[in-house]
């Protein structure tokens, strides 16, 4: 297991991994990746990669699109699409966030086997993903991997923390003994895991969405989802038992929705353990369901803005599902 306990040390790997590449073209967020080595290529301009999901009135999967049914607006100005494909068989790059907090008590074993199944419907050679547990710390019990038998045997190790437990304050020092440091989670897994990966990736959040003593708020995890190009698929499960007893109003569902929205993912609640494989069947139809789309921004200034996207489809009665924006490179 590993614990986000030193983000200077995790950031100084990636950057020895960096300097031993020296020569190669390094993609950054929203840009196109580098050429394969040997190979020399120059990108001059800055080009906005778009994954999205088209649904009909009733939510099913609308996969028969072409170019010309989309259309692209940036801060409310059209833009000229110059990619575009199906996605169904490019490489997934995946983090798996399980929320192993006291209130999680009775839903974590069937969270561990539905996570189980997705992995081995969702996963193919090609793909990569990782599984971070958090509760008053962020564990990495198991890094990039493409084999579910690995994957499975850290959800193997998931346990919901206990009072009493050894609290080791992470890159946030934490001064109270017990939280769910949702946001801190959200944040190292962007940043830190999967902001160095290029291609189509994307966070699954299984919590109830309640976050205490986290050290960064819900703006700097989305901003950290949107550099890093990950959508967020949150699945909102909660036991009632834990707030009645405490007298507390559940939000979760409120925050949940907001980092779905927000990043291009979707929000889902289940209305019980049993219904948890069905949650993660529809991420990985999603998943397998998407449309790639590509431009070069009229706005060229490396300004480091926040950019509004707005993606509509010509044909009647579809609803796009995808990121509200995107951060542009700075000078």
């Amino acid at each position: 297991m590993m614990r986000f306990n030193d983000a200077k040390q995790c950031r100084a790997v990636l950057l020895l991994t960096v300097v031993a590449a020296a020569g190669l073209a390094v993609a950054a967020p929203g840009q196109q990746p580098p050429p394969p080595p040997g190979e020399v290529f120059r990108v001059e301009v800055d080009v906005v990669n778009l994954y999205c999901t088209v649904k009909d009135g009733k939510g099913g999967l609308v996969t028969d699109l072409e170019a010309g049914d989309f259309e692209i607006r940036e801060n409310g100005k059209l833009q000229e699409l110059k990619y575009f494909a199906r996605e169904t068989d490019r490489p997934l790059t995946l983090a798996l966030l399980v929320d192993t907090s006291g209130s999680q008590q009775q839903l974590l074993p069937a969270e561990k086997d539905a996570a189980t199944q997705f992995f081995r419907q969702v996963l193919r050679p090609s793909d990569l993903a990782l599984l971070i547990t958090f509760d008053v710390n962020v564990d990495l019990l198991q890094d990039f991997t493409a084999e579910v038998e690995q994957l499975q045997k850290g959800l193997d190790r998931a346990r919901i923390n206990a009072p009493g437990n050894p609290v080791n304050p992470g890159p946030f020092p934490q001064n109270r003994p017990m939280g769910t440091r949702l946001y801190d989670a959200l944040y190292l897994a962007s940043r830190e895991k999967l902001g160095p990966e290029v291609g189509r990736k994307a966070l699954i959040l299984v919590s109830d969405g309640q976050d205490r003593g986290s050290s960064v708020d819900d703006k700097r995890a989305i901003e950290a989802a949107h550099r890093s190009d990950s959508m967020i698929y949150a699945i909102g499960i909660a036991d009632p038992y834990p707030y009645a007893t405490r007298g507390e109003v559940y939000i979760g569902t409120r925050v949940l929705e907001k980092l779905a929205q927000e990043t291009g993912g979707r929000a889902i609640f289940p209305s019980g353990v049993d219904e948890l494989q069905k949650a993660f069947d529809e991420i990985a139809a999603e998943l397998r369901s998407q449309y790639s789309l590509g431009y070069t921004p009229a706005n060229r200034a490396h300004d480091g803005s926040f950019r509004k996207i707005e993606i509509k489809v010509k044909r009647s009665g579809l609803r796009v599902q995808a990121r509200r924006g995107y951060y542009a490179p700075a000078s």
